[in-house]
Order: structure tokens, then sequence, then C-alpha cells
């Protein structure tokens, strides 16, 4: 007869001191829940998961050392079944993404109330997947879409930094008939006509961030 009940114990990953130290603190008011560890970089969050093996882990996506879908990935390959939660300021469409595809279990920012997180981790404890709409919705238009390829996004990374394709083509070692192929190819698959776009639709897509 074991009436006791059940304590979630929750890793956080943060390299935002006042941050970690703010989800430290309202975590422990909980009375079912309690951490047993937090850090500020990746590397860290990996030893400490392997280490306490907890319940449900948060997760930053930039940190140092090693960033936090790296950090998922080692995680994962320990016990795929590890239950994490990404809790970031970062919302473009590839961010999440890769975030999701790494094999977290949520995709939350970090203005979400602090009631949204409590359930999340409830939830994600529970075995249940927890995307809120908004997330849902960028995640649902981003997982459809045509990849850019490794060459893509390095054409990708020179126009936005406003080199020419003769530029980009001495640069990468390509032709200038190569470097336009691959221009039009990014413009294909990110729908658009022209460099600019091009770059605004990349960066609200967290492309130039990866």
């Amino acid at each position: 007869m074991n009436s006791a009940k059940k304590i979630i114990r929750v890793l956080v990953a943060d390299d935002h001191t006042v941050v970690r130290d703010g989800l430290v603190a309202i975590i422990k008011q909980e009375n079912d829940m309690d951490v047993v560890a937090d850090t500020g970089d990746g590397q860290r969050a990996v030893e400490l998961w392997k280490q306490h093996r907890p319940d449900v882990t948060l997760m930053d996506l930039q940190m140092p050392v090693l960033d936090g879908v790296d950090a998922i990935y080692q995680i994962r390959a320990a016990d795929p079944n590890a239950r994490i939660i990404v809790l970031t300021t970062y919302d473009g469409d590839e961010d999440i993404y890769r975030g999701m595809r790494a094999g977290a279990k949520s995709y939350l920012l970090k203005d979400v109330r602090r009631e949204e997180l409590f359930q999340c981790i409830r939830e994600i404890y529970a075995g249940k997947m927890f995307v809120p709409p908004a997330i849902a919705a960028k995640l649902a238009e981003r997982l459809p879409a045509e990849e850019l390829t490794a060459r893509e996004l390095e054409v990708l990374r020179l126009l936005a930094e406003g080199k020419s394709n003769k530029i980009i083509g001495a640069d990468l070692a390509i032709s200038e008939v190569t470097v336009k192929s691959h221009v039009q190819s990014v413009f294909r698959k990110l729908n658009v006509l022209s460099r600019t776009e091009a770059i605004t639709v990349a960066n609200r897509k967290g492309l130039l961030r990866l």
C-alpha cells in the first residue's frame, strides 16, 4: 500500500543563469516536481542526464560546448525513451523542426505561462506529446517542405552575406552557372522570387542559424 505521490524528477539545461534559476525555483514550488540537477551547457546536460536519469528534461537550444539539438541526440542514443522538452526563445520553423526531429516530445517558448509549462511537464512525464497550436502550425508548414541540400545551404548563407554569383562560385570552387542553378533551386524550395525574399524567409525559418 504505497500512497506516496510520485515526484517528477526534472533536469534543467539553460545557459542563462537568471532563466535557469527562475525555472528551478518555480518547478520546486510544485508539490509533484523536483529539480535533480541544472546546468548551463549541453555537454554537461548529457553527463547529468546519464548520472541522474531524470523523468523529464528541459533543454534550451543555444548553449555552449554542445547545442541543445546535439544534446538531445546524445541523450536519446543512451535511451530512446528519454522525455525531453525544448524550452527556447527561438521560434523559427527550422529550429522547431530540428528540435522535434532530434526526438523532443514538446517545444515551448520561454514566454510560456507557468501553468502551461507545468501541464507540459506532467503530460510528457505521462508519455504524451504536448505541442502548442502555434508550434504545431509551424511544424506542419515545415515538414512537407523539400529540404535544402548542404550545398544549397552554403549558397544561401553566402547570398545572405551579399555575395554575387561569381564570388560565391569562387568561394565554393564551382562555376557561376552551377551557382545560378543552386540559387534557382533554393528559390523554388523556399517558394520565393528574389534574393531578398529568400534571405527573409530563410531567417524566419531559422535556416541561417544552422
